[in-house]
């Protein structure tokens, strides 16, 4: 076979197909060991795993409790994350990275008044950010994609995800890179360094979730469509701890980019990843993409790139949780507000608007990010554009088009579509992250105004878009989004209502249509990549308020109980990322540890006062203190703190900084009822105890001015209970029992500080 070894954009290397086809012709040797050894046939996520790991009797790994050591092939990072992430591997002291790497700059740009002007203000005020990753990127040999390039995961998508490999990313919706059959994983700063090193990447091995698609995708109905119901489904905790695997004829009727999205918002149910295996449709993007040599290599191995034909014929001996879709029948749904698993179809969301006082009127519809901006997605929301442009029917709802990355956004410009959206008044932003991520500077509405928007995007946490706590955000398909934005209504139905053309006239929207790649081909100016150089250095302006270089964290010396420790706060109800160390506003604190821990708990409410991030100190008395101050104010004394969570805390963003910054500022242990994955796994990285209730009903023992006890720190030991003692105001005491996952390895990075700490004593 004639293997071209090389993807090129421009004169750019991006991709080299040796490394790839050195793993494929590996995999049969490795799968047969794993069926051997287990007796069975093999899944494709339990394939792409096993091939990543070392050689080990696969018995003795069980799903959901023992841990695994992989070898991801690539490590990708976006800009608010990899200035904490390269600040902790700079400080390992290592010249460049184990595995391939990239840095990307999608976060800081602004949304405001359009592309050009918005991208022009970003690189101006995140100057000293992007000289600092780009001058990283270059000395430790790392791919330094620059703002205006796209945002991270449709970069990738376009250029590095490969069926059969594995990837982590410091973000927590690296998995859209699944839909092109990866095992890509949202991990936090501390664990993509472990790669960087030549650590591997540890985590425990997953369950499998098996989803059989049945049918085909028909009229309105888009694959986002597909992970709103399961999100609907399964809800936000439902994949904590498992790989969701996609498959069936349904499965390979979806384009490689529609799988993409189904993938993308995985991480909106806890899941670890999910992905599809190889099939036919994944072939045309990679050609279409530039990546020939890379679609022979997978045409050459599909059956190792796919699930053992005996898995599909009967699914449920092998998953540990089976569900089925038929996509004939699958309804366009709407999730939301303000959670991603609260779904509806869109034939009942007019009655619920009505039923919850959901504001009417759509404030405003945006579409693209990483989830939802390939070119079918485009092409068929634009087809929608066409329908009411000839009807002479205007956009009522503030229109906002964000495209992935620069080659979508030369592609539809080419191909006119970007000028079509503008015709009806759409802007059109940056290809980066903007408004999903709370990069919005939004004037159409007041901070406590209440309002309703539409998004095709993937999170929708209050005030996850715009800061304003009374903005109610709903997640759609694209397609459904721009009918919508011309009804300018949230109870309108493009599947049956009508609107007034020109003429006054009744006019209904045909189903949306488009091409899932463009007819002419890809079009690209510049695609942002530098490659890296191996040169030059690395300097921090000691007085810069965004950058500082980490000190490490005081490890456990002599390793003793933690006795009678104040409680910071007993957070209520949903506590995300995001509720404890905001964006917005706050990115650009992202590369130093102590200013952007002043936005610590912000969001969080308080159990006792009702109140959002603010308490009452437990020494002085005084009222209404920001948490963070309290936080500060306890470490300037020299005391140490716990904080006390509901279910599933620091679930969404990867964002370590929400691990980091309690570390930083004197945190000392977490006790929750339960963990989103990565929020544990980071706070473990840093050295913070964390603990579960084992009676959850536990939690309601926590009283505010509680004096906490955690015993047998000087013994602990995976999977045995630490004992806590409560020390309440009124002299009286409880003790209760407390879980850990803590395995062996991790226990010596809680006794060294953080897993930094306990890498550089190995030295």
């Amino acid at each position: 076979m004639n293997v071209r070894y090389c993807t090129y954009r421009g004169d750019i290397m991006l991709l080299e197909a040796r490394p790839i086809e050195k793993l494929f012709s590996s995999l049969e040797e490795k799968h047969s060991k794993a069926r051997s050894s287990l007796g069975r046939p093999l899944t494709i996520v339990e394939k792409i795993l096993y091939s990543h790991m070392a050689d080990c009797d696969y018995t003795k790994i069980e799903r959901g409790t023992s841990d695994i050591v992989l070898q991801p092939d690539r490590v990708a990072m976006q800009d608010a994350t990899a200035q904490m992430a390269i600040l902790q591997f700079m400080s390992a002291k290592i010249p460049e990275v184990a595995v391939p790497s990239t840095v990307h700059c999608d976060h800081l740009i602004q949304a405001s008044v359009g592309a050009d002007k918005d991208l022009e203000a970003a690189e101006d005020l995140n100057k000293e950010v992007y000289d600092f990753l780009r001058s990283a990127s270059m000395k430790y040999n790392m791919g330094f994609w620059k703002p205006g390039s796209g945002i991270i995961h449709q970069v990738f998508y376009e250029n590095y995800a490969v069926p059969g490999t594995m990837i982590i990313g410091t973000d927590s919706h690296t998995p859209n890179a699944g839909g092109l059959g990866v095992i890509a994983i949202g991990v936090g700063g501390a664990d993509a360094v472990d790669a960087m090193t030549g650590q591997g990447f540890t985590t425990k091995m997953p369950k499998l979730v098996g989803i059989k698609l049945k049918g085909k995708l028909n009229g309105w109905a888009a694959s986002k469509d597909i992970i709103l119901k399961v999100a609907t489904m399964l809800t936000v905790k439902g994949g904590t701890g498992k790989i969701i695997e996609y498959f069936g004829e349904g499965a390979r009727s979806l384009s490689a980019t529609g799988k993409g999205t189904v993938t993308n918002m995985g991480a909106e149910i806890g899941a670890t990843t999910s992905t599809f295996g190889y099939d036919e449709e994944m072939d045309p993007y990679l050609r279409a993409t530039d990546r020939a040599a890379i679609a022979d290599l997978c045409k050459q191995y599909a059956p190792h790139l796919q699930s053992d034909p005996e898995v599909e014929n009967d699914p449920e001996k092998f998953y540990d949780e089976f569900h089925e879709i038929n996509l004939d029948e699958l309804e366009p749904h709407i999730v939301g507000p303000h959670t991603p698993d609260l779904g509806r179809t869109i034939s009942t969301m007019a009655a619920e608007v009505d039923e919850k006082g959901y504001p009417e009127e759509l404030s405003a519809a945006l579409i693209g990010s990483c989830t939802n901006s390939s070119y079918e997605d485009m092409s068929r929301a634009v087809s929608l554009v066409r329908q009411a442009k000839r009807a002479g029917i205007k956009v009522k709802s503030n229109f906002l088009v964000t495209p992935g990355s620069e080659q979508i956004y030369e592609t539809i410009k080419q191909d006119g579509i970007l000028a079509e959206f503008e015709d009806v008044g759409a802007t059109v932003l940056a290809n980066a992250c903007g408004p999903c991520i709370g990069q919005w500077k939004r004037e159409d509405k007041q901070k406590g105004e209440a309002n309703s928007i539409l998004t095709s995007y993937n999170r929708n946490f209050a005030k996850r878009n715009d800061g304003n706590p009374e903005t109610l955000g709903f997640i759609s398909s694209p397609e459904l989004v721009v009918a919508m934005a011309f009804s300018g209504s949230m109870k309108f139905n493009p599947l049956k209502d009508s609107l007034k053309d020109k003429n006054g006239n009744d006019f209904k929207f045909d189903p949306p249509s488009g091409n899932v790649l463009p007819e002419n081909g890809y079009s690209s100016k510049d695609s942002g990549y530098e490659e890296p150089t191996k040169t030059g250095e690395v300097v921090i302006n000691p007085t810069s308020e965004r950058l500082a270089f980490l000190q490490p964290f005081p490890k456990q010396d002599p390793i003793a109980d933690y006795k009678d420790l104040p409680l910071l706060i007993k957070a209520q109800g949903k506590c995300t990322t995001d509720h404890i160390s905001q964006a917005g506003p706050w990115l650009k604190f992202r590369g130093h540890l102590d200013n952007i821990s002043n936005n610590m708990f912000l969001g969080a409410t308080n159990a006792f006062t009702g109140g959002t991030g603010t308490g009452n100190h437990p020494v002085s008395n005084e009222k209404d203190i920001e948490i963070n101050k309290i936080a500060r104010s306890l470490k300037d004394d020299g005391n140490g703190w716990v904080a006390v969570g509901d279910e599933n805390i620091g679930e969404g963003s990867s964002r370590e900084h929400a691990a980091m910054e309690p570390r930083h500022m004197g945190g000392l242990a977490f006790i929750a009822k339960s963990y989103a994955r990565i929020f544990e796994a980071n706070l473990k990285k840093q050295g913070v105890l964390a603990l579960t209730f084992l009676n959850k009903d536990d939690f309601k023992k926590i009283q505010e001015k509680d004096k906490i006890t955690i015993s047998g720190l000087d013994a602990l030991t995976p999977g045995v209970s630490l004992t806590i003692k409560i020390k309440h105001e009124e002299g009286n005491s409880d003790e209760i029992s407390v879980g850990h996952t803590l395995n062996e390895q991790e226990i010596q990075w809680f006794y060294h500080g953080s897993a930094l700490n306990y890498v550089g004593s190995q030295k």
